[in-house]
């Protein structure tokens, strides 16, 4: 199979090393003969999720078109307070939308966490956060999740990364993705009946 791998995260700055770290992730992912989507900055300046709302804004609509879409999954976001930004837990909010759908939220999809912040503290309780929230959505956090400390300057204005244990750390965590992507095609392909279609009574 040739996965689809969507990233999503950072913040509203371009320059983000959330972002950066993503283009990173999704650079690997071509490397392995992946499709890839960045959802990034305005792409996820969405309205705060309304449950109730008749329609989706156009961004809405594409971001979840992105998931739906997906085979595995990449997720940035800096550490605010603590915790996950309210940019990136909105947008995983959306996801309220795919409820009834033969694959429920982000069932079974693999999903790597990373995080910035500009302390140690800060980037553990994140990472804890973003990896509970995916499983409460269903997904497969990968066993590493990756978190670097933003007040050193680990990505040039290239967005490069400068820190060649953190481009090791994200490479890992993007193969193991797009593996688990590829088990879990597998293992779908598997249960699917063989022999019926239009013979079948």
């Amino acid at each position: 199979m040739r996965p689809r791998i969507v990233a999503l995260g950072g913040t509203l700055r371009p320059s983000s090393s959330g972002s950066a770290a993503l283009r990173l992730c999704l650079k690997v992912a071509r490397e392995h003969d992946c499709d890839v989507q960045l959802l990034t900055g305005p792409d996820l300046d969405v309205p705060m999720y309304d449950p109730s709302a008749g329609a989706r804004s156009p961004r809405a609509v594409a971001l979840l078109a992105a998931l739906r879409s997906a085979d595995g999954i990449l997720i940035a976001s800096p550490g605010y307070h603590g915790s996950v930004s309210g940019l990136v837990k909105n947008a995983l909010d959306y996801t309220e939308d795919l409820r009834t759908e033969t694959r429920s939220y982000l069932a079974d999809v693999p999903v790597g966490c990373v995080v910035s912040a500009a302390g140690w503290q800060a980037a553990g309780a994140t990472l804890a956060a973003l990896r509970a929230i995916v499983h409460a959505l269903r997904g497969w956090p990968t066993p590493l999740g990756v978190m670097f400390n933003s007040s050193t300057t680990v990505f040039d204005p290239n967005g490069d990364c400068r820190d060649e244990e953190l481009h090791a750390q994200l490479r890992i965590m993007t193969v193991q993705v797009i593996t688990m992507a590829k088990l879990q095609s597998l293992r779908t392909s598997a249960q699917q009946p063989v022999g019926l279609g239009k013979y079948h009574h």
